[in-house]
């Protein structure tokens, strides 16, 4: 009996502290982490660091003031070779970060090819490597995949025009930071979660002081919700065509300002001269090139012109291209390949066709086409961002409803900037009549002759 009651006492607590763990390893993955898989993956890192650095070919040979100094100083006589010395090993509540000094002899790409068999060799989800500065990179390391439930960073990048948009798969903030890429292209077909990110995008913008103009020519039913926020809206292509004229000659007016204070950009003018950013956002980019008569080819020339003229000439004047759309490609028309060279970010979510997939990300980083076209369709939100650095990750956004964003952009509908270029493209907001629940209290009587 006293058997029983003491496998009792002990059992009960161990089956329940797995199960709590079993818990928290599925519904709560960052606590999971932070108590058992931190100091599991640390122990074995620092365990088999040099044998794992050696056999994945990260290594070198020592040079020759080392290899006496071990022979004739330490009396070994085998001289190993040398790997990335470890400057800081940081652990961080989805993985671990840490810091390498390469030797000579190796360099950041030999690390980044090296990174799958790390991963596997160490039990970590992933590995990404970041080259810090001049002869240092850094490991970062993720325990368990945050991008199945996104949670953004409680520290993220601020700035003048930095928007956190999604998550990293390193668990880092993916941001939009107009002043270091200042056009940007979204691609993705139905369902792959580009509204949601354009929502975040948009909810993000909304908070800042800067002016928004939206081009939605589905009649609206994307951008119209964010009315209260915007300086401008063009719901169809002919009003599009009159806002894109009407920004082109917001552009001019600023240059001529520019040239007259003997400046580059307007941050280089005093504050109370300079004006507002103005952030244009194009819902379905592939409504401005489609044409059905020779009138709409016209429209369609012009307009196109004008978007590559702000895509060329419009950032020093502080306007920026926000572009989305289902599909890319030389086939929308004359103009398209010469407007995508201008747009500097690229986000391809999953798409329908490669040839989508390779004018997003195809000319700025080939090996990014394949994961592309590897999205799964049951995770929506999952896209490839990158730049025409070369530099590339997977990203995810959090959820965030078209009420939601609404609210936010209504919430700070006063931070609208009034630009009197736009003013004739303002959206008009509707006046909702609020009808009385009391009957009237004298009944009116019909005339009669």
């Amino acid at each position: 009996m006293t058997d029983v009651a003491t496998l009792w006492e002990i059992g009960l607590p161990l089956a329940g502290a797995a199960g709590g763990l079993g818990y928290a390893r599925t519904r709560a993955p960052r606590v999971f982490w932070s108590l058992i898989g931190l100091p599991i993956t640390r122990v074995r890192f620092t365990m088999t660091y040099h044998a794992t650095m050696d056999v994945c070919g990260l290594t070198v040979q020592p040079s020759r003031l080392r290899a006496f100094m071990v022979r004739n100083i330490a009396r070994r006589p085998d001289v190993q070779p040398v790997p990335p010395r470890i400057r800081r090993v940081r652990g961080t509540s989805t993985g671990l970060r840490v810091t390498l000094r390469l030797p000579a002899g190796l360099e950041p790409a030999d690390v980044m090819a090296a990174s799958e068999r790390l991963r596997h060799a160490w039990g970590v989800h992933s590995v990404n490597v970041t080259v810090t500065k001049p002869g240092f990179v850094e490991l970062r390391m993720t325990g368990y995949d945050v991008l199945n439930r996104v949670r953004m960073p409680r520290r993220r990048p601020a700035g003048l025009l930095v928007v956190p948009v999604a998550l990293r798969e390193d668990g880092t903030a993916f941001v939009r930071d107009y002043l270091k890429v200042p056009h940007a292209l979204t691609l993705g077909a139905n369902q792959t979660g580009k509204s949601m990110y354009q929502r975040n995008l948009i909810a993000g913008l909304a908070r800042l002081p800067v002016a928004l103009v939206g081009i939605d020519c589905k009649r609206g039913v994307e951008h119209r919700g964010y009315a209260p926020r915007l300086s401008a809206l063009a719901t169809t292509p002919e009003e599009a065509d009159g806002l894109l004229d009407a920004l082109v000659g917001e552009m001019e007016d600023r240059f001529d300002l520019l040239s007259d204070r003997g400046v580059a950009d307007i941050w280089a003018l005093p504050e109370e001269v300079r004006p507002a950013p103005v952030v244009v956002l194009v819902d379905e980019v592939a409504e401005l090139f489609l044409t059905a008569t020779k009138k709409d080819e016209e429209r369609r020339d012009r307009m196109v012109t004008q978007l590559i003229r702000l895509g060329q000439l419009a950032r020093a004047a502080g306007i920026f291209l926000e572009v989305c759309g289902q599909r890319f490609g030389s086939d929308l028309g004359k103009g398209a390949t010469a407007l995508r060279a201008q747009l500097t970010g690229r986000t391809v979510h999953r798409v329908n066709d490669k040839q989508t997939a390779e004018m997003g990300v195809g000319d700025i980083a080939p090996d990014a086409v394949v994961t592309v076209l590897t999205i799964p369709p049951d995770r929506p939100g999952i896209a490839v961002a990158g730049d025409t650095s070369g530099g590339w990750s997977r990203i995810r956004t959090p959820i965030l409803t078209a009420a939601e964003a609404a609210e936010i952009c209504a919430a700070h509908a006063h931070l609208t900037p009034y630009l009197p270029a736009l003013a004739a493209h303002r959206p008009v907001m509707p006046v909702h009549v609020e009808e009385s629940d009391t009957a009237p209290l004298v009944k009116p009587n019909p005339a009669t002759a």
